[in-house]
């Protein structure tokens, strides 16, 4: 973040993609999973999980740099973008959710 109290546009833009290149990575990595059990390939489909959970973590890592941002008391300007980047985190962590009871049943 810049050295003043603003958060800049930019700035912004640039944590917003972050968190929807991130989630989009998780979430193929949860699509792919899926794929994987149903072939029974179960140890593939383990590895997909972690590599989805490490996406969703550099993902929360890039929302938490708005959070903290905005907890200092930087001004915030929220546009489509930012809520885009949180509808796909959001999405993606429901998505892991259901996958991860989905796969209880091909275990």
């Amino acid at each position: 973040m810049s050295e003043s109290t603003e958060v800049t546009k930019e700035e912004l833009s640039m944590i917003a993609f972050e968190i929807i290149a991130y989630s989009g990575d998780a979430r193929s990595k949860l699509l792919e999973a899926v794929k994987q059990a149903k072939n029974k390939n179960m140890e593939q489909c383990e590895v997909l999980i972690s590599e989805a959970k490490q996406c969703l973590t550099d993902a929360h890592n890039a929302q938490t740099k708005m959070i903290v941002a905005e907890a200092r008391g930087e001004n915030i300007d929220v546009g489509f973008l930012t809520v885009h980047a949180q509808d796909h985190l959001m999405t993606t962590l429901l998505l892991q959710d259901i996958i991860g009871n989905l796969l209880d049943i091909y275990r």
